[in-house]
């Protein structure tokens, strides 16, 4: 059903909190605990953080933006949107589905490569450097060695690319709606 007009208060706050609680979210996340803990932890630890940080994060972030969308497009038919609202709208889908993506295709997959290929560096002594900038060269000896662990090295890296972008892609998208809607508090 949709709802024309001026929402009520409690519909702009519910919308406002859940556009913030998605933005502060993703920008913690993305900008301020990867790279903190990265520097801090080992490879192998910052991936088991990270595997079991992840699926919370993209499910909280479907809710949040499921609800986004779902107030947004209640107060802004179809018919009454112009291309400014249409972009919002599109940039809304937009955050949900790569949320989606990474919560139901992305994560999983690089959760288990990453658990695969951690076992065989550990075998071969590797994984409990500590920082962004580890030297390289026992990995790349061990790709050269192991053709079971280049694949899967490889696959990791490309569904991890994949995530990285989805999940830039969505905060994106929400960094805009969230301009937006400060641009027109009266109306959200």
């Amino acid at each position: 059903m949709v709802t024309e007009g001026i929402p009520i208060d409690l519909v702009k706050v519910v919308h406002l909190l859940m556009l913030s609680f998605s933005w502060g979210m993703q920008a913690w996340v993305s900008l301020i605990a990867g790279v903190v803990l990265i520097q801090q932890v080992s490879r192998h630890t910052f991936g088991l953080v990270q595997s079991k940080l992840f699926p919370a994060y993209f499910y909280c972030l479907i809710g949040s933006n499921l609800c986004n969308l779902a107030i947004y497009a209640a107060y802004h038919p179809k018919d009454l949107l112009d291309w400014h609202r249409d972009v919002q709208m599109l940039l809304y889908i937009g955050a949900l589905i790569t949320a989606c993506l990474n919560s139901h295709w992305f994560a999983p997959s690089i959760n288990t490569l990453m658990f695969q290929t951690r076992k065989v560096e550990k075998e071969h002594g590797l994984g409990s450097q500590i920082g962004l900038f580890i030297p390289r060269e026992g990995y790349e000896k061990l790709k050269e060695r192991d053709s079971k662990y280049r694949v899967l090295r490889s696959k990791f890296d490309i569904y991890h690319r994949v995530s990285i972008l989805c999940n830039l892609m969505g905060f994106i998208g929400t960094t805009i709606n969230l301009i937006y809607t400060a641009l027109n508090l009266a109306t959200i």
